[in-house]
């Protein structure tokens, strides 16, 4: 049987290891095995949230309001837009993949840092677009210029990933704006936030309000997640933002129910939670320098994280061993050597996860 060419030399999205697994090859109790390897909310879900769909369980064989209302309601009064300037799509990754499908072609380019969040390349090579990027691993927004004006004929998406995945580092507003300014409108500049609001907490310096950026860019899309500071993971819910006339086009895309009746009420209830939100970013910065404090201990390079994970590097010791021999005692981080780099990235979990993932991580280096 023949599929399409582009997927001849495709590589599956790679990801973090789940708890069942350890549990099936190690024989680990469930309970003590420590997940930090995908970003996922230490603190579960609200509470709000799980009383709110356990109530509406039994309406889980009807098919969820389409036109997603509510909650492009909540999200427009969240961040003062039209409901207009909303799509909603099952996790962020699939509004991105509206934005491939909508503008890239085998005619076409995508631009992006030299080690960024996975999918925008799969999804380019899905459609035979060309996939470019800077050699700087991190986002350096002279190479991204260089390059755009190097193939300015051939890219039609910019992707900016802010803060990074799976590295952490962020640029501030002012630069980033100063970048789009140089692009031409017909170039599509998405600005993946799924993290931004841990960057925003963090250095309000990065902070990029999607009503701000679509008012100054009509070419602009601003795309975010439940997954993270809200814990829906596994709803699987994200948006879009961006001018209405981008978002009808990237809608003729998207398919019926594309998220869940449960989804749906878990998100518009995790709006109304943003004290749940607090206690997880508050965690998340005081737990962090934890990691950053163990790193200079040992001499090892870290990226100054805005996001809700740190990355370390190591030197002599190598990544993929490391995060093995961490498997075997119910400990999941997530090994970088798929992006060419001899690095882990480590969720930051609770306290006594931390410390228990330090205190290991210790033993194995010295």
């Amino acid at each position: 049987m023949k599929f399409n060419k582009n997927l001849q030399n495709l590589k599956n999205y790679e990801a973090g290891k789940p708890i069942e697994l350890v549990v099936r090859e190690y024989g680990i109790n469930e309970k003590d095995v420590i997940k930090l390897a995908s970003n996922e909310n230490p603190f579960g879900t609200s509470e709000v949230v799980s009383k709110g769909i356990a109530e509406i369980s039994n309406k889980a064989h009807l098919y969820p309001d389409d036109s997603y209302f509510e909650l492009k309601d909540a999200l427009a009064k969240k961040y003062n837009i039209d409901v207009k300037n909303i799509l909603i799509g099952q996790g962020s990754d699939q509004v991105i993949e509206y934005c491939v499908h909508a503008k890239a072609n085998e005619n076409s380019a995508i631009l992006t840092a030299g080690v960024t969040f996975a999918m925008y390349e799969i999804y380019a090579k899905q459609v035979g677009a060309k996939v470019i990027k800077t050699t700087s691993q991190t986002h350096d927004l002279n190479e991204f210029k260089e390059l755009y004006n190097k193939h300015k004929d051939e890219i039609s998406i910019i992707f900016l990933c802010m803060p990074n995945n799976p590295l952490g580092e962020c640029i501030s507003k002012d630069e980033i704006y100063d970048f789009i300014a140089t692009i031409d409108k017909d170039v599509m500049v998405v600005v993946d936030a799924a993290y931004m609001d841990f960057a925003s907490y963090k250095d309000t310096k990065m902070q990029i309000q999607p009503d701000d950026l679509i008012k100054n860019f009509q070419n602009a899309i601003f795309t975010a997640t439940f997954s993270k500071s809200y814990g829906l993971g596994g709803m699987r819910v994200g948006y879009a933002i961006a001018n209405s006339s981008v978002i009808s086009e990237l809608a003729k895309l998207r398919a019926p129910f594309n998220i869940t009746t449960l989804s749906l009420k878990a998100a518009i209830l995790a709006l109304s939670d943003e004290s749940f939100v607090s206690k997880t970013m508050k965690n998340n910065f005081k737990e962090m320098i934890k990691y950053e404090n163990f790193a200079k201990e040992f001499g090892l390079e870290y990226i100054n994280s805005y996001t809700n994970f740190i990355t370390i590097k190591f030197n002599k010791e190598n990544s993929s061993q490391i995060c093995q021999n961490l498997l075997k005692k119910g400990i999941i981080l997530r090994d970088l050597k798929s992006y060419g780099l001899n690095a882990i990235r480590i969720t930051i979990g609770k306290s006594e996860q931390n410390d228990k993932v330090i205190d290991e991580l210790r033993e194995i280096l010295k």
